[in-house]
């Protein structure tokens, strides 16, 4: 082979990123594992689509950029369901964050095996302004 070629990458990556950044929603909330959140869900039947409430705690959140996913589990009448969404899909039409609890895992499966009060989660509470000037003038 000789020295004096040029080796030129494929563009392809930097399609795909193109690509996938076109197709990224900017509507979507921060969210984390722990957070209840309320989301509206298309679904369809037969020729109609309507929407569907699902409102539970976020478990876990994998993936980066379009890929990206998050678990929701809701417990009703004593049954555990978890269903898995994509954050950027037109199927979810709107994520609610409620509340925000605080965690120590990224992922909680633990929650699978706990039934009632021991299922709740620490809500964590927004500082209120007067509570931050607070702590602001304690660490100076």
């Amino acid at each position: 082979m000789a020295d004096n070629q040029a080796v030129t990458k494929p563009a392809g990556r930097a399609l795909i990123d193109a690509v996938e950044s076109a197709q990224l929603r900017k509507d979507v909330p921060e969210i984390r594992s722990g957070d209840t959140v309320r989301l509206q869900v298309k679904v369809v039947e037969g020729i109609r689509e309507r929407l569907q409430p699902f409102e539970g705690v976020v478990m876990r959140l994998r993936g980066s950029g379009v890929n990206r996913n998050f678990t929701v589990r809701r417990v009703t009448n004593g049954v555990g369901v978890e269903r898995t969404f994509l954050l950027h899909s037109p199927r979810v039409e709107k994520i609610d964050v409620i509340r925000h609890a605080r965690v120590r895992r990224k992922q909680l499966y633990y929650l699978r095996g706990l039934t009632g009060k021991a299922a709740r989660l620490k809500e964590l509470r927004p500082t209120s302004t007067k509570q931050r000037t607070a702590n602001k003038s304690a660490e100076a």
